[in-house]
């Protein structure tokens, strides 16, 4: 696992340093990024700027008879500014599942693509004294765009408002509370996030995270993580993750990948 992770991370870095044009900088807003966290910022990419947060993320999980590693080599999310307070988000990964039992020797393998990702991000308000940045985000996930092994039998809905504060020059507290209906799921699921992020430089930052979920009809999951962002240049960033659970269902959580802003 740990081999073929950190061999993509590379290939990932690699295409992108090389591949994607510098664009100068002059008087460009601050890259604020979705990822990697599960903390949604409450702001909006500028008005005609596409952004693109992408790498891979790698789960394990192993109780008494079963043990799974998940690996998602292509976590693209597609942010375009569209009006000033107004975003377009387009996501699609590439995920490879991995089950063994206990009892038996060889795995069962799933791989495939994930359902498409449609959604929207609203910038409500800007900070102003006590009262937060708000933003609204929500998401169709579309079951006739996966693949065989990861295809639902019904469209997947979620929704969230995103807040952030500045709690002084080089620190934040941001969360984001909602919900989500999966498509396999009798019930909601009620989601939040809470993040504390710090920055060591003008490009150095560091956060940390408490996440999870409330099904109506089934047991809470909460989890923990935290991490690194480097700021390369104006327009791109570079993230890593580590992180597991607090309740059952998660041993181990590693990401690493990028954020890259064009302007038309």
């Amino acid at each position: 696992m740990s081999l073929q992770f950190t061999k993509h991370i590379t290939i990932t870095l690699f295409m992108t340093l090389v591949f994607l044009p510098i664009f100068a900088q002059q008087e460009r807003p601050e890259l604020i990024t979705d990822r990697p966290d599960a903390t949604e910022a409450p702001s909006v990419v500028a008005r005609g700027a596409l952004q693109i947060e992408s790498g891979a993320l790698f789960t394990s999980f192993e109780d008494d008879v079963l043990q799974t590693n998940t690996t998602t080599y292509n976590t693209t999310l597609l942010r375009f500014g569209l009006l000033e307070n107004l975003e377009l988000r387009l996501g699609w990964n590439f995920v490879e599942q991995r089950n063994k039992q206990s009892t038996a020797q060889e795995e069962v393998i799933q791989s495939g693509l994930s359902p498409l990702l449609l959604g929207m991000k609203v910038n409500i308000t800007q900070e102003k004294g006590w009262l937060p940045t708000i933003g609204l985000i929500g998401h169709l996930f579309l079951p006739f765009t996966a693949s065989d092994d990861f295809k639902p039998q019904n469209t997947s809905v979620d929704f969230r408002f995103a807040f952030d504060h500045t709690l002084s020059d080089s620190s934040s507290l941001a969360y984001n509370l909602g919900a989500q209906w999966e498509a396999d799921s009798l019930g909601a699921a009620y989601i939040y996030t809470l993040a504390y992020g710090y920055s060591i430089t003008d490009s150095f930052g560091f956060y940390a995270e408490l996440y999870g979920d409330l099904p109506e009809n089934n047991r809470s999951n909460h989890f923990w993580d935290a991490g690194v962002t480097y700021l390369i240049l104006p327009n791109l960033q570079l993230d890593a993750t580590i992180g597991t659970s607090i309740t059952k269902g998660q041993d181990l959580l590693l990401s690493g990948g990028f954020s890259y802003r064009i302007f038309k």
